[in-house]
């Protein structure tokens, strides 16, 4: 299995498929805009039960044709191994070599005792594995503050080992704003023999109202004191993404400092608070480009 620990920090963008062609439009503006930073790759969001299944694969495509690396999410939940088949296959020949391996969430409506042919992002690593060989590189989710459905945090160490063990080739976070929830499960990872890199999902904030309903739906903690100073900005919306602002810095400052091995930005598809932070954080840009520039 090919690995990623020896490549050196990895720096990457998410993204998610827009629902309406002047989204597309939208989206590819903002692509340009950090494209000129260099990340590694653009990963590109999956809906319940591939409700953006088409999305994604339009993203993907135009990723690629713009010769930019693409590694689509791929959930599992609620589908059959020949639907997954079908969509690797695809994948495989538009020469998409970056996946990333999700359980994914229960389409609105679906009870736990319906969810297709594979139940856990285990089950997706190993069919990928068994299918395609070495094909794809498989990046798969961890959970520093343990996943919301985990009935313990010795479980979800169990769980994400599993994957690991199936095949993955290292693993992005769910986002998070305490450094040592993450500094404390990656040395739990490797004391359970873990080896793979576990990157760091970065959340700019911008939108307090937004952030704390993806938190509350996520399991993703806001600390109190954060919490507190976001509410306290009220309408002061350029105070706030200030605020917001330092916040992520300094987290990600930590997290390099500590050896983290790379970053990866939950963009929302807006390129601007990423574009912030990777020049305030002088994080490697294309070779020519002085860094820093505006």
């Amino acid at each position: 299995m090919s690995s990623l620990s020896n490549q050196g920090p990895i720096y990457s963008v998410e993204l998610f498929p827009p629902k309406t062609p002047e989204g597309m439009v939208r989206l590819k503006e903002e692509v340009g805009r950090i494209v000129d930073l260099g990340p590694a790759y653009f990963s590109v969001t999956y809906g319940a039960g591939g409700s953006t299944r088409e999305g994604t694969f339009e993203t993907v495509s135009w990723l690629q044709a713009q010769g930019l690396i693409a590694a689509p999410h791929l959930a599992c939940i609620g589908s059959s191994r020949a639907q997954i088949r079908e969509i690797l296959e695809r994948y495989q020949q538009l020469g998409i070599r970056r996946l990333v391996a999700l359980r994914g969430d229960l389409p609105s409506g679906m009870g736990w005792g319906n969810t297709g042919e594979f139940r856990y992002a285990n089950e997706l690593v190993s069919f990928v594995r068994a299918e395609f060989g070495e094909w794809f590189l498989i990046e798969v989710a961890a959970y520093p503050e343990y996943h919301p459905q985990a009935s313990s945090p010795a479980r979800d160490l169990e769980n994400f080992k599993r994957k690991v063990e199936a095949g993955a080739n290292g693993a992005i976070t769910q986002y998070f704003y305490n450094a040592d929830a993450y500094f404390h499960f990656v040395e739990n990872c490797q004391r359970l023999g873990i080896e793979i890199p576990i990157v760091p999902g970065i959340m700019p904030i911008t939108n307090y109202a937004q952030l704390a309903r993806f938190s509350d739906i996520c399991g993703a903690e806001i600390p109190r004191w954060i919490r507190r100073r976001l509410e306290a900005y009220g309408e002061d919306l350029d105070g706030l993404r200030e605020f917001g602002h330092e916040v992520v810095l300094r987290l990600c400052e930590r997290l390099m400092g500590g050896g983290a091995p790379g970053l990866h930005f939950y963009s929302m598809n807006q390129a601007g608070p990423v574009l912030r932070l990777w020049r305030d954080l002088d994080l490697p840009r294309p070779r020519g480009e002085a860094a820093g520039a505006a």
